[in-house]
């Protein structure tokens, strides 16, 4: 019995094609998912705060992530893992919910209407058109605004940052238990991660609630427990007030950060896990961003922010995972992670908030990509980095990004190297400015 799954693994994920054996693929797997695992500590926390269920949306992070991973893993054969993206709920739970003011239900109709345009650009040749059209540098600048956007909350979370009517913000007390924990949790992730320590962020969260707990910060409600029911989010999603002239701001920001980061997550783990044959095309690739796009579609039914791959599939890669058999493996232990939700309610914000400013610094890598010799590059890219945090929307940060590099190149004369598609972008953009 033993040797005929031996063989179905062999035949179906074509293990031995990939230089690759069932043993190699599941370590790679658990790799995986315990780089990754934060997330159903993290999302449920931030999803809190814009008003929907902690058990359900512990489940429902669970749920989407597994889903995506098994069509990753059995549809694309890629070895890469998958989970609602982090700047996408701090976007979803704080700017569309928290400052616009929208409901959390309507936020999950624009999720699920920018999963539907990334299906139908994945499945059409617009997809390459629109990520050739895109400047690389503004790319960049999109990955490391977010990364900003996600610090600043982070940080606010923490307490590590305040609110000040004289300087906008200010410092906050380290006299306080949290920012001090909060900084304690970062700083051990960053020492743990340099030092190449398995699990690092999972360690370091569990290290500072155990303190928590110690200074009677965090209440011991339990490990394990039948999971939460998905009824508060299962097919919650507004769609009908989504479709509202001042979502469309918020679907493109949901598109096109879902879209370039998982052209760069793909990208980076194919090179890394040779998916790219002798002429340079990657195994596969339309499938996995078929796999990823419908992810975000799926998970909105259940209540999630946009589905992305994860950058930390690279752990999988890197011990040896090379088919969908590892994406498999993450979806099974995402499976068996939704039993474990007294011990996700005992994760305290401030755990939480140190691995997030952890992350943000790592998105900010972004910048090292940019053109810093052309001015007009260097300065659209930093206002779209700046702008994100500083308005609180990611979508703001794009648009004042975008109509920046139209406007410089075309009155620098550069206006050859500004696509259509662009100009569409900002004429869209002006007209949310002027009239919204």
């Amino acid at each position: 019995m033993k040797h005929d799954q031996s063989g179905f693994f062999q035949r179906f994920f074509r293990l031995r094609e990939h230089n690759s054996s069932v043993k190699q693929e599941v370590i790679a797997g658990v790799t995986t998912f315990v780089t990754m695992a934060y997330v159903i500590f993290v999302i449920p926390n931030m999803m809190t705060n814009a008003g929907m269920d902690h058990g359900a949306s512990f489940v429902a992070t669970c749920v989407g992530a597994a889903i995506a991973c098994f069509l990753m893993g059995f549809y694309a054969n890629w070895p890469v893992g998958l989970a609602p993206g982090m700047g996408l709920n701090a976007f979803f739970a704080y700017t569309v919910v928290g400052d616009m003011g929208y409901s959390w239900q309507v936020a999950l109709g624009a999720v699920f209407l920018s999963g539907i345009l990334f299906m139908i650009l994945s499945l059409s040749r617009i997809r390459e058109w629109l990520l050739g059209a895109i400047p690389l540098s503004l790319r960049f600048a999109m990955g490391a605004g977010v990364g900003l956007f996600l610090g600043l909350i982070g940080l606010k979370t923490a307490g590590i940052v305040v609110p000040n009517e004289a300087t906008l913000v200010s410092l906050g007390s380290f006299r306080e238990p949290e920012p001090l924990l909060a900084g304690l949790c970062f700083l051990l992730i960053a020492i743990l991660s340099q030092r190449n320590v398995f699990g690092a962020i999972l360690i370091s969260m569990a290290t500072v609630t155990l303190i928590g707990w110690g200074l009677g910060l965090v209440e011991y409600q339990g490990i394990v427990s039948t999971p939460p029911s998905l009824a508060p989010t299962w097919l919650a999603m507004d769609v009908k007030g989504a479709l509202n002239v001042g979502m469309v701001s918020v679907i493109l920001a949901f598109l096109f950060v879902n879209m370039f980061d998982t052209a760069g997550t793909l990208m980076g783990v194919a090179h890394r896990a040779n998916l790219i044959d002798e002429h340079g095309k990657i195994e596969n690739l339309p499938k996995a961003l078929k796999a990823d796009s419908t992810s975000s579609v799926v998970g909105a039914l259940f209540g999630c922010a946009p589905v992305t791959s994860y950058l930390e599939s690279a752990s999988g890669v890197a011990v040896g995972g090379r088919t969908g058999l590892t994406a498999v493996v993450v979806g099974i232990l995402f499976v068996l992670a939704m039993f474990f939700t007294p011990l996700a309610a005992m994760i305290p914000s401030f755990a939480s908030a140190g691995a997030l400013i952890y992350v943000a610094m790592l998105m900010m890598g972004a910048l090292a990509h940019i053109d810093w010799k052309d001015q007009t590059d260097t300065i659209a890219s930093i206002v779209t980095v700046v702008m994100m945090p500083l308005t609180f929307s990611i979508a703001n940060g794009i648009a004042l990004g975008f109509l920046t590099y139209t406007i410089l190149k075309v009155f620098t004369g550069e206006y050859e190297k500004v696509s259509i598609s662009l100009y569409v972008l900002s004429v869209i953009f002006i007209a949310k400015f002027a009239f919204l």
